[in-house]
């Protein structure tokens, strides 16, 4: 009996760990800059600036220096993350 409710315990906690948040926004715009100590881009979008952090996660992470003055297409989560930079 123990065994069976550890691992439904165990199942319960390891599927909570696998859910993201869901919530994102699409930002089109002008990449302004990104800094490199603090991992920060600048996006210019509709008379805006937009300022997000990229993560280990973030697609297309590492070409991120090379669109600085492109136009680019960010999908950022709620929590101020981008989770991907794309040129558009």
């Amino acid at each position: 009996m123990k065994s069976i409710l550890t691992t439904l315990a165990v199942l319960g906690l390891s599927v909570s760990a696998f859910a993201g948040c869901g919530v994102t926004t699409t930002s089109k715009g002008k990449l302004k800059s990104f800094d490199k100590d603090t991992k920060s881009i600048v996006i210019e979008a509709d008379g805006k600036e937009i300022t997000t952090k990229v993560t280990a996660k973030t697609k297309n992470a590492g070409d991120i220096e090379k669109l600085v003055g492109k136009n680019v297409t960010a999908v950022i989560s709620k929590h101020g993350y981008a989770e991907t930079v794309e040129k558009s």
